[in-house]
């Protein structure tokens, strides 16, 4: 009686053992959610949603995409971030929703390294430096020594106080010693409006929404603040190329709570990087002007997000930028 006992209690411990493998393995046995914040019919809900398109059909699991729209990204990353770490739940956010986003609201936002995992990153590209096609410059190193024989004297927009466009701008006054003056637009449209009217003369404007305006001469690109050059303007060298140190990008990404079985994130890696490969997928991207750089590990994306997180920190510590 007692070896019987024994005996069972052998195997109800093996079974315990063993049945964190099994779930780990059977992952997906149920759909997975795929959390955006941005709202339904975005640049990076679009895109999202072929991923997920192409993801059901491999995980034959289907794999839906929620929009929790709110505080430039931060309720859906609050939302992954809060979720079981089981796979269930996953984050596609941009740099702006997440490690941007950290840098502006230590106190409110999801600390990303500490809450999530990083798993793949998608495409990747800089801001745009423009000027009205009458601007005396055609270049970045141009339009630094303009801006230093004028201080004072010129006003550039941005899509927004805290935008990306703001901090690199920010940091290009800095290093160079620029007098600039920060007017923040509500939206990309405005911003091309009043450069069109002769209102503002310099902007930082998003890759895409820049890229029929330089091609019908409307405005001129100086240069791009990512680590290559965009596919949509292979002509607009980068700041680097230029002889200016700054390489930073902006990426889509897509993250998981902290704790996720790392069988998980493997197999979540892989089905991403099986995606990046779907021409619809690739062709999308290239509508957005994000380049595909070679895939990298769930490892080489968090050192990517670490980087720029400290960037961004010091930017913004260093210009004392508070959110809207």
């Amino acid at each position: 009686m007692k070896l019987t006992r024994l005996l069972a209690l052998a195997v109800l411990a093996n079974a315990a053992i063993a049945a964190p493998l099994r779930a780990e393995e059977a992952w997906p046995a149920r759909p997975v959610r795929m959390v955006i914040g941005t709202t339904a019919g975005a640049g990076g809900d679009v895109l999202l949603r072929l991923v997920a398109n192409s993801m059901s059909l491999s995980l034959m699991q289907p794999v839906i995409v929620e929009n929790k729209v709110g505080a430039n990204g931060l309720v859906a990353t609050a939302d992954v971030a809060n979720s079981r770490p089981d796979g269930y739940t996953v984050l596609f956010g941009g740099a702006s929703a997440t490690v941007i986003n950290q840098a502006l609201q230590p106190a409110l936002a999801v600390n990303v390294l500490d809450k999530l995992s990083p798993v793949a990153q998608l495409g990747a590209g800089g801001v745009n430096l423009v000027v009205a096609p009458d601007f005396p410059a055609t270049n970045l190193r141009d339009f630094i020594a303009y801006a230093k024989a004028h201080p004072g004297q010129i006003n550039y927009a941005t899509w927004g106080v805290g935008s990306s466009g703001h901090l690199v701008m920010e940091w290009l006054k800095n290093r160079y010693g620029l007098d600039l003056s920060h007017v923040p637009y509500k939206s990309m449209p405005q911003i091309y409006q009043d450069m069109a009217g002769g209102l503002v003369k310099v902007a930082f404007v998003d890759a895409a929404s820049s890229v029929p305006l330089v091609k019908a001469g409307k405005i001129k690109a100086l240069g791009n603040s990512g680590t290559a050059r965009a596919p949509g303007l292979a002509d607009v060298l980068t700041f680097k190329e230029q002889g200016v140190d700054f390489a930073v990008d902006g990426w889509y990404g897509v993250f998981v709570p902290r704790g996720t079985p790392d069988a998980v994130v493997s197999r979540l890696h892989r089905e991403i990087i099986k995606v990046l490969a779907d021409p619809e997928v690739r062709a999308r991207m290239l509508q957005l002007n994000l380049s595909s750089p070679l895939p990298k590990s769930p490892t080489e994306f968090e050192q990517i997000v670490a980087a720029d997180l400290k960037l961004w920190q010091s930017i913004v510590r260093t210009n004392n930028i508070k959110a809207d």
